[in-house]
Parts: structure tokens; sequence; C-alpha cells
């Protein structure tokens, strides 16, 4: 079978658990066109209650999508959103996760990436997802660090741990597809120190030299580190102030997962942790802006409470 066929074949049966009787929407746009018809096909080979739609691409990660196609989000059971601009974070996939749509987006996700990663084992993702994210869940503070410099430390009291398991079987699940990560979101304001991505950064790919950040008080206040930096700042001055709040703090548990300089794989790299900027809201907190943008670190060290959960990019638990 095609590899890709399987792959669509596989998130379908084992991600969404999807049954007959359930309604299906695929949101693509041309750039994905491709994709958006795989899944399109496997899944009414299951569903006779499948729609495709293909959209206009957004300018940014995070950009809403036309009111009409927000709505009809809302009316369906499974929502399959390969898109080249995320809608991870938008009020539309927020507002049809609420109405109980079980949903996965896949930003930007290349053929390559769809057949390596979407045949994965996501029993095994999930069981590693669930025991990390049991291990930060109720702790205080979290410190990062890392060879090329990062060292920064934030308060994660009180904020629920999320494990991105790619298991989308209840109503109301939410996903990246390939899945496999644990995140939260800092609380705002208490992030401190430095952050050097030096794996990729989203909307700019893997880097050629390592972007460092001057974090104070929550927010990024300076970024160096060469033209690829000086990109980044162009895309969150073009966002406004909130684009610099420190959103997330992520750790990959997808071990089919490689660097590829996309980050929707890139930021699910068993052994990295990514830290984002901008928006929150979707991870329980409390900055809305319209710009998500991850960077993944290399070789990290994480403590949570003074305890060590990764060790130069290797898992403790």
């Amino acid at each position: 079978m095609d590899l890709l066929r399987k792959a669509a074949r596989n998130a379908l049966k084992h991600c969404f658990n999807l049954q007959p009787d359930e309604s299906v929407l695929v949101i693509t746009d041309e750039p994905l066109r491709k994709i958006g018809y795989y899944f399109f096909e496997e899944a009414k080979r299951i569903s006779k209650h499948t729609v495709l739609v293909e959209i206009t691409p957004g300018e940014r990660h995070g950009d809403e999508p036309p009111p009409s196609i927000a709505e009809m989000m809302k009316q369906f059971q499974i929502l399959i959103i390969p898109t080249s601009k995320s809608m991870s974070h938008t009020q539309a996939r927020r507002e049809a996760s609420a109405a109980g749509a079980r949903i996965a987006t896949l930003p930007a996700i290349t053929i390559d990436t769809m057949k390596r990663t979407l045949n994965a084992n996501y029993q095994k993702i999930a069981e590693r997802s669930r025991k990390l994210a049991d291990r930060i869940q109720g702790a205080k503070t979290a410190r990062v660090t890392s060879p090329a410099g990062t060292e920064i430390t934030m308060s994660i009291q009180g904020r629920k741990v999320e494990p991105d398991t790619g298991l989308i079987h209840n109503s109301g699940n939410f996903s990246n597809l390939p899945a496999g990560e644990v995140y939260l979101a800092p609380v705002e304001g208490t992030a401190e120190g430095t952050i050097v991505v030096d794996g990729s950064m989203a909307g700019i790919g893997k880097l050629k030299k390592a972007i460092k950040m001057r974090v104070s008080g929550g927010f990024v206040r300076e970024i160096s580190g060469g033209a690829q930096a000086k990109k980044l700042k162009q895309i969150l001055d073009s966002a406004g102030e909130l684009a610099y709040n420190v959103a997330e703090l992520g750790i990959g548990t997808n071990d089919k997962a490689k660097l590829v300089g996309s980050v929707l794989e890139d930021e699910k790299v068993l052994g990295t942790v990514h830290m984002a900027l901008g928006d929150n809201m979707s991870m329980g907190g409390r900055i809305s802006v319209r710009s998500h943008l991850d960077g993944i670190i290399l070789k990290p060290t994480l403590m949570v409470d003074g305890v060590i959960l990764m060790k130069e990019g290797v898992l403790k638990i």
C-alpha cells in the first residue's frame, strides 16, 4: 500500500478511531491539497458523511479561517486540518473543540513527515507522554539549560500539563498530527533568563546560526543571532508586543520524529525541548495574539522542582 495512504488510514483508524456513523470535515489549502485529498479519500472508505473544503492559505500561523468555515467546523464530529498555516491556536478551532469536535491539525506537514511519523505506534507515544506529564503536573518551577547557552527558569504553578498523545478518541479532544509532546503554558510574567534556539524556529526553518533571546518578566526583550534572528524579529513585530510573550514549554516524545526544519515535526522529536512565543490561550494561559512560534532547543536539560527529568536530551523517567 502507498505509504501516504497507509499513514492517512493509520491516523483515521488508530488516532481517531473513526466510526462509520461519524461525520468528517477535511479542511485544506492549495499547498497541502494532495495530503488533504489522501485524508478525504481514506475517510470516505469508512464514513459516508465526509466533506472536503479548500480555503485560501492564511498569511501567518494563527490566522482565523473565514467565518463561514469557523461555523462549519462546529457541525462535524471529526476535523482533519492539513493547511500551510496553522489553525491550532485559533478561536475557530477552540470553539469547535468546545462544541465537541475531535480535531487534528497538521500545519505545513510534508509528505516525508506524513509517511514516517503517522505510521508510528501512537499507543507507545501516548504512554511515554502521559508518564512525563504526570511527573510534571503539580510542580511549581521549571528550569531549562542547554550546551548552546539556554538557561531559563519559569513558574508553572497551577498550570495544566497536557500530553499530546495523538489519540483523539473522546469528544473535544485536540492534537497535532504528528503528535508526541508534553506541553504547558508557563505563568505569565515569570520566565527569566536566556533561550538559545539551535534546532529550528517556526516561520524560519532549520537554523544556520543559533538565535539567542534574553527574557525578562515573561517577555523576550532582545534577540540576536544573524539574519534569521532579524527575520524572527520582523515576524514578531508584525504581530505586536504580545507576540514576544513566553507562551509554552514543551517536550518532544515521538521516537519517529526527526529534525527536518518543519516545527510541526521538529517539536515532537524525542530528546528536545521547545519554547514558544505568543498566544497561549489554547494551553490555559491568558495571552491572545495572532502568533504562536515554537523554537527547538537541542540536547536540553529539564529540571522540575529541582528534579532532573531530562539530561542533555535523554529522558530520565
